[in-house]
């Protein structure tokens, strides 16, 4: 990771103070880039030019609200999705309206988020749910665009997924495949299965066994094995199924 100003810390130390100076020099910047999350030197130019650099709270709701804007009109439907992430992430008054900022931030497509997506990359379950979040966007208001598609595939790449795994992940919200869900009490019982858990299992074993399963058979996990596109296409499946099972799960539950 590059941290802008401890490298200029660094540098001007060494030239007041030799050595010494260097590793005092660095370690005033480091807290200076932590403080100001600044990861890169277009974080700097942005910062220099009057606009504060993008933080990586702003960063999801930024994310969305381009998506919504690169078809070129935010619709009521973009509107609704927006809040609804918000409600979903239990964000407080204080919280939504920064979210509301940030999505507003994002439409006008200025922010370089290239380097925060390949620091996010290494963080499986924040990347999927990121390109989760920005499929449900643009899929808002019943279809994707070309510009969508494409700008989300774009930053999959930077997040690490190829592109055939995050169509797949993106077909999850469209509309023709969604169903609504099944509260019958054989799917119930089969979400448990599936899961590995039973009715009397808490809410946070649930959690934590949803999360152990779609490490486990994740399509990330192919990468660089050698498997062939029904292997890569089998585990996106799985995978789904385990989204749907956990999210049937905690609707009968209420967590």
């Amino acid at each position: 990771m590059l941290w802008p100003t401890t490298l200029i810390g660094a540098g001007v130390g060494y030239a007041i103070a030799s050595i010494p100076g260097a590793m005092l020099g660095a370690l005033l910047g480091q807290a200076l880039d932590r403080r100001l999350q600044l990861h890169s030197w277009a974080n700097v130019r942005e910062l220099l030019g009057g606009r504060p650099a993008l933080r990586d709270d702003e960063l999801l709701f930024v994310l969305l609200g381009r998506v919504a804007k690169s078809d070129g009109v935010v619709t009521d439907s973009h509107i609704r999705q927006a809040r609804h992430e918000m409600t979903q992430l239990h964000l407080g008054p204080g919280a939504q309206q920064a979210a509301i900022a940030s999505f507003g931030r994002g439409k006008t497509g200025r922010d370089n988020v290239r380097g925060h997506l390949r620091r996010l990359g290494r963080q499986a379950h924040t990347g999927e749910g990121i390109l989760r979040a920005c499929w449900r966007m643009a899929w808002a208001d019943g279809g994707v665009g070309a510009t969508e598609r494409e700008l989300i595939l774009q930053w999959s790449a930077w997040l690490g997924w190829t592109r055939q795994q995050s169509l797949a992940l993106g077909a999850d919200y469209e509309p023709r495949r969604n169903k609504p869900p099944v509260n019958s009490g054989g799917e119930y019982q089969d979400a448990l299965r599936l899961l590995g858990v039973n009715t009397a299992t808490e809410p946070d074993q649930i959690k934590r066994a949803y999360r152990r399963l779609l490490s486990k058979h994740h399509p990330d996990k192919l990468e660089g094995s050698g498997a062939n596109e029904a292997q890569v296409r089998a585990a996106t499946e799985r995978t789904r199924d385990l989204h749907n099972a956990y999210t049937l799960i905690r609707q009968r539950r209420d967590f």
